[in-house]
């Protein structure tokens, strides 16, 4: 059958998992890091609580705090739909049920929920989206994409993979960017060639492995760096 959504949703991962997502060191996450497309996830509420320094730009934070909790409750539905008839597209080992999924997820974001408004207040959620980002030159240590390029690749063209990936590297010294597969589980087909048009314009793009795996074959991350 395979998954598919029509359009991007809101569906936010935890602290947990963006660490094992991004093979994310401590020292790693002593530095500045930009979230992009974080959506709903607990990441930076649970890492601002550790006392590090991160910001996540979204669209989806235009909206009130109840606006978005909605926006989540209309999602959840069809994404566990979705989930219940592509179960074998997932390893069951880490998160080990479709009940523990839920919980996993919900979890997740509703932390994000409880530090909204105030991460809104301290300039932790910012309303914005790639392929433009509203930051000076090397305003970070590390960006991140979790779950929106690559994964969206029948949503966006590789023109503007490449421009978002450029735009990421414009405001920070490092780009990681997982999974690399597309929402039917199928690698994206933007992968290599965007590798070579970043290598052949001065900088060093490789595929690493992550500790993390549920949609199957999804344990790869692409990290580019200054060459």
């Amino acid at each position: 059958m395979g998954f598919y959504l029509d359009k991007v949703v809101p569906w936010g991962r935890s602290f947990e998992e963006y660490v094992a997502m991004f093979n994310l060191s401590d020292q790693d996450l002593k530095c500045r890091i930009l979230g992009c497309g974080d959506g709903p996830a607990g990441f930076n509420a649970e890492l601002t609580q550790r006392g590090g320094k991160v910001i996540s730009i979204d669209p989806i934070y235009h909206f009130s705090v109840n606006q978005i909790r909605q926006r989540i409750n209309d999602t959840y539905d069809k994404i566990m739909e979705q989930m219940r008839n592509n179960k074998s597209a997932y390893r069951w080992t880490s998160i080990t049920s479709l009940d523990e999924l839920s919980s996993i997820r919900m979890s997740a974001m509703e932390t994000f929920i409880a530090d909204y408004e105030t991460g809104k207040a301290e300039a932790r959620y910012i309303e914005g989206e790639l392929p433009y980002l509203p930051f000076d030159n090397n305003s970070f240590d590390i960006a991140l994409s979790s779950h929106f390029l690559f994964l969206y690749s029948s949503h966006f063209s590789e023109e503007f993979h490449v421009q978002a990936l450029l735009e990421m590297l414009r405001i920070s010294r490092e780009v990681r960017v997982f999974p690399l597969l597309c929402l039917d589980g199928k690698p994206s087909p933007y992968v290599r060639e965007i590798m070579a048009r970043l290598n052949e314009g001065g900088f060093q793009a490789e595929i690493s492995s992550v500790s993390y795996e549920f949609q199957r074959g999804a344990n790869k991350m692409l990290r580019v760096m200054p060459g």
